[in-house]
């Protein structure tokens, strides 16, 4: 199972930037074409919220448009704090269990090895997010109809402080709840997150917390207390999860753009160690 992870995409309507100086847009066509032309090709692709920037109608049917186009494979979506979740059910209900709940964008994947807990944390007209008792009983049923399978969960915002001051503001504020109830669930393995701009690695229990860097603009690494957010233009990127059989699953970090290489890597005549190309089981005893 390989899954391609977005998160972030400030979609705006058709010729108009993001925070004045980013053609998201653009960028979000650009990363859907170099995902869709990965060889093996991504069994889905999941995108963490904020798939607009102002959650209009005319984002979600640009979101819709480019979405249709770009991605061969089946997508599956949750709003962000950017996002207005009548609209995004309106203008993304045609995509897999968007509107299986009759309240929240929440529900859970179930053809793939790994199963998938997609959950709505927006809290309307706030930058934070919090899982209502309604969301929180919601995961809790899920999780507990099938106790012996892997599973991930997927929200935007991340259930852990980073030491970014303004992020830590905005997290998911009943994050001590959240953790509360997975103690009752040990086969949660991951929680996959966005909201940040940035890759950043946690945990919360025993679960493994993966914030993905965002498809267009990144936030400022800037550990300064009370430092103000600032975005930046560091290079484009997502998240693949890959489930390996017996091994659990490998989390890679892979940009949209193209770098100078590959190069083989040559080893020298001084090399220490075995040449790479020598099999581990030739290792002397």
């Amino acid at each position: 199972m390989l899954i391609a992870h977005l998160s972030d995409l400030h979609i705006r309507p058709y010729g108009v930037p993001a925070a004045r100086v980013v053609e998201t847009n653009m960028l979000v066509e650009r990363a859907l074409a170099v995902i869709a032309a990965l060889d093996p090709r991504p069994d889905a692709v999941i995108i963490s919220g904020d798939v607009t920037e102002c959650g209009r109608p005319e984002e979600y049917r640009m979101a819709a448009k480019l979405l249709q186009r770009l991605a061969p494979m089946p997508v599956y979506v949750v709003p962000g704090n950017h996002d207005r979740r009548e609209n995004f059910r309106e203008g993304l209900g045609h995509l897999p269990g968007v509107t299986a709940d009759p309240d929240f964008v929440q529900y859970a994947i179930e053809d793939l090895p790994v199963r998938i807990v997609m959950l709505d944390s927006v809290v309307p007209g706030a930058g934070y997010g919090l899982l209502c008792p309604q969301r929180l009983a919601f995961l809790d049923r899920t999780l507990s109809a099938q106790p012996e399978r892997p599973t991930m969960l997927v929200l935007h915002h991340p259930p852990m402080l980073t030491g970014v001051s303004d992020m830590d503001g905005i997290w998911l504020r009943n994050t001590a709840e959240l953790g509360a109830l997975l103690e009752r669930h040990g086969q949660v393995e991951r929680i996959l997150t966005g909201h940040h701009h940035r890759v950043i690695v946690g945990r919360l229990g025993q679960a493994i917390v993966i914030v993905a860097p965002a498809i267009v603009h990144q936030t400022e690494l800037d550990l300064r207390p009370g430092a103000e957010a600032r975005l930046v233009l560091e290079p484009s990127a997502y998240h693949l999860h890959l489930a390996i059989p017996g091994a659990g699953i490998a989390t890679h970090t892979a940009f949209v753009e193209r770098f100078p290489g590959p190069y083989p890597f040559l080893v020298d005549a001084d090399y220490p160690g075995y040449p790479m190309s020598r099999p581990h089981a030739e290792e002397a005893g």
